[in-house]
């Protein structure tokens, strides 16, 4: 399997640049993402779409108006000497070329993976981390009070995009292709039900990752926080804000990530991660194929049936 080599010289992407998703509201959009903690702005002609910003001001992701909720299109950036190779790599997988996004640029090219999603690869900065951000969760000591008060917290805001979760009909499929095509590499999976992948240049231990369904379609982005209390700290501000539903809080076996996800208004999920395993650049990953029941979480409260409910099936 091409996505699973740890010593390909393949050209690779370094990083996701945005997202953007279509959903059928912007109202509810700006309600669930602001209170998620990321800077919500009104954009493009006449405040048709919405931009998602975290604390480092990197546009994220556009929200852009549409009848139902899916992926609009995916945007990753290389380095300027990477561009030409990529396109070849992506022409000899067998992609389909395409002119763009009608509400996309025109940097770099535009192409359809094998399960349709469009997809863009342009120069562009990078975005990933190149080390890995240390933990620091202290204990208190003696005669100190270990915590604050409900009202002394401030809002959660995420640091960063971490990754983004995609459905697919055919997951090996994915990540043959998105080896071969973008150069990025197997993690871990686990059969044909899920796969993660990360890129060669530093990464964290997933960049995209795929999950197993009968259609494509959106499943999560992942923010990153800065730890365990920050994952449960924005549980409780979702909850308060009217969004309960979801998983967690938990953590992670492939990726290592503390996590808790909160169901959007469309069925998907916004997910608080914490201390997510990192790839650093050139290192060869040993990736794993693990049975399903050991590969979604050490601890946490049940899988709950709609987690894994494609609303785009």
């Amino acid at each position: 399997m091409t996505g699973s080599s740890t010593t390909s010289p393949r050209a690779s992407v370094h990083s996701i640049d945005h997202f953007a998703l279509n959903v059928p509201s912007l109202a509810d959009a700006e309600r669930f993402f602001a209170a998620f903690g990321l800077d919500v702005a009104r954009a493009g002609a006449h405040a048709s779409e919405l931009e998602l910003r975290a604390t480092d001001g990197w546009r994220w992701a556009r929200i852009l108006p549409a009848a139902s909720k899916s992926l609009a299109y995916l945007s990753f950036n290389c380095f300027a000497d990477d561009l030409a190779a990529i396109r070849s790599q992506v022409r000899s997988a067998g992609a389909t070329f395409v002119a763009g996004h009608l509400v996309g640029d025109n940097a770099g090219f535009w192409f359809h993976d094998p399960d349709g999603n469009l997809i863009q690869v342009k120069a562009g900065a990078k975005t990933s981390p190149s080390s890995k951000t240390p933990l620091a969760v202290e204990g208190t000591a003696a005669n100190k009070r270990g915590n604050r008060t409900r009202s002394e917290v401030k809002q959660v805001r995420p640091r960063r995009l971490s990754h983004v979760l995609l459905f697919s009909p055919d997951v090996l499929r994915a990540l043959d292709f998105y080896g071969e095509a973008l150069g990025l590499r197997l993690s871990d999976k686990s059969r044909d039900l899920i796969a993660f992948t990360h890129a060669p240049h530093g990464s964290d231990h997933h960049l995209v990752a795929f999950a197993k369904s009968g259609a494509r379609g959106w499943h999560h982005a992942a923010w990153d926080v800065d730890d365990i209390n920050r994952v449960g700290e924005g549980a409780a501000q979702m909850a308060a804000a009217g969004f309960s539903k979801g998983w967690g809080t938990g953590r992670h076996v492939l990726g290592s990530n503390y996590f808790h996800y909160v169901e959007d208004p469309w069925g998907s999920f916004c997910e608080y991660s914490a201390d997510i395993d990192f790839v650093s650049a050139g290192y060869p990953w040993p990736a794993g194929d693990f049975a399903p029941e050991d590969s979604l979480y050490l601890w946490g409260p049940p899988v709950p049936d709609n987690f894994v409910h494609n609303t785009e099936a």
